[in-house]
């Protein structure tokens, strides 16, 4: 007789990305029995999707306590906690090794997409011997495993979101898609031709048309006729800007400070209040985006849907799940993260207590824990296993010490800023500090930090992006009424 008893079973981890691996690395550490499921060949196959971009975070929150304890033992060389990683570097550096080490290897399966979950001969309407009936995980080659739990790290990165303003996708969007590159285009390496000397449409305002824009824009500097439209539906952009030199994390006030400059310079043409209804095939190379009454039209190459993603519920529709109806995000966890209230700094901590739901043992972490709010940190996500690996362990007293030290506002300098853009344009640490020390001689003799910047740039003969991205850094930080740098 087969014994299915909870405490002879694994924990079921869903997807080996970040957050899936830290939950592996903590469970491992307190010897808790488990299996990681991957649906690519490869673990952190999502991050690999956008391993061109930078991240806005230095490295020191971006790996995860008992990953990196695992790591040190098998001597592992931590990267320079300051400083900031692409998408590969995280890769590269920390979840390829850390998805190969003795306690993590031989428990990921690769190639195991996970298609429903349920309960072992009970589905969601009965009640009786609910706790105690092992988990049933069905894979899409038809194999089912059993668990004592679920954590499902599965993330959003299979799921966008649509163009359509008002989150139904926009008419005619289907017969679009061949148009629509969804998330973050590689437009110096696999994505440029589609690109470099066309017209694009970045759709969205949040960090990733942000990044998406300015890497368009450096394009055009060497790819002559390209030319980029910035769509949002709102009338202000001035959000997206971010907090320049008030950001919690510098790159990402570095990243607002650049994109207003193109706005400025006219480099990137704002099309506000556009809200997409319809999108229209022109012949073969071309496609129209229209407004509800068609009064707006835009006329695009390209379309970059830079509209963030949603969540996947349809694998646990037979769990009992609670999930606040606004922003899909279990309920006691969806207004410590509100968009509305919250930045990514400001979240209030919370462990396995808040990841609850009415379906006892399943868990929803990382990104997808987040439902459609767009406020997660990596971080946030290795203090979500922590404390759920801890409270399966049985360590309630460490699983209900939640505790979360993020970013602050206000923590930022022009150094590490002015470092972000450097590294992202191409400039090396060595040519960012020498432009610092020429600037320095400028700043007697100009009107402003940001006019000096610009003296400096041109007498050291840097890429006038660059330079144009630097000075309105410099500018916010010390040339707007009232800023006093850091």
């Amino acid at each position: 007789m087969v014994d299915h008893s909870l405490d002879q079973l694994p924990v079921a981890v869903i997807g080996a990305g970040p957050i899936g691996l830290a939950a592996a690395a903590h469970l491992a550490e307190r010897n808790v029995p488990f299996v990681v499921l991957e649906a690519g060949d490869t673990p952190a196959a999502a991050v690999r999707a956008w391993s061109h971009v930078q991240l806005f975070s230095p490295w020191e929150y971006n790996t995860d306590p008992a990953a990196r304890r695992l790591l040190a033992e098998a001597g592992w060389q931590e990267p320079e906690a300051a400083e900031l990683p692409t998408g590969g570097d995280l890769v590269k550096q920390y979840l390829q090794p850390l998805a190969e080490l003795p306690a993590l290897a031989p428990h990921i399966r690769y190639g195991a997409t996970v298609t429903a979950l349920s309960r072992l001969g009970i589905d969601r309407l009965r009640t009786a011997g609910r706790e105690q009936a092992p988990f049933v995980v069905r894979l899409s080659d038809g194999e089912e495993l059993l668990a004592r739990t679920v954590i499902d790290a599965s993330g959003t990165w299979r799921q966008p979101n649509v163009v359509g303003a008002n989150g139904l996708p926009a008419h005619g969007e289907h017969d679009a898609a061949a148009w629509i590159t969804h998330g973050l285009p590689d437009v110096f390496g696999a994505d440029r031709d589609q690109h470099a000397g066309r017209h694009t449409v970045v759709v969205g305002a949040g960090h990733s048309a942000a990044n998406t824009l300015l890497a368009l824009a450096e394009l055009a500097d060497s790819a002559p006729g390209t030319t980029i439209t910035w769509a949002i539906r709102g009338a202000d952009p001035s959000a997206s800007f971010g907090g320049g030199s008030d950001d919690e994390l510098p790159a990402r006030g570095a990243l607002g400070s650049g994109l207003k400059m193109l706005v400025d310079t006219g480099r990137v043409t704002l099309a506000a209040n556009f809200r997409t209804h319809s999108i229209r095939r022109l012949g073969d190379d071309q496609v129209e985006l229209a407004s509800p009454d068609g009064g707006q039209t835009i006329t695009a190459d390209r379309i970059v849907a830079a509209t963030g993603f949603r969540p996947d519920y349809s694998i646990s529709d037979e769990l009992r799940l609670e999930l606040d109806p606004i922003m899909s995000a279990p309920r006691a966890l969806a207004p410590l993260i509100d968009p509305n209230q919250h930045s990514c700094g400001t979240v209030t901590p919370h462990g396995y207590r808040e990841l609850a739901h009415p379906e006892p043992g399943y868990y929803i972490v990382g990104m997808k824990s987040y439902g459609r709010a767009p406020t997660f940190l990596m971080l946030t996500g290795y203090e979500q296993v922590r404390s759920i690996a801890a409270a399966l362990a049985g360590d309630l007293e460490a699983a209900q010490s939640v505790e979360l030290q993020l970013p602050e506002t206000g923590v930022c300098s022009v150094t590490a800023g002015g470092e972000a853009i450097a590294l992202r344009l191409g400039l090396s640490k060595e040519q960012h500090e020498q432009l610092l020390h020429v600037t320095a001689k400028h700043l007697g003799t100009s009107s402003s930090a940001a006019e000096a910047v610009l003296s400096a740039a041109t007498e050291l003969d840097i890429d006038p992006t660059a330079a144009l991205q630097l000075a309105a850094y410099a500018a916010d930080q010390f040339d707007a009424p009232g800023a006093t740098g850091c």
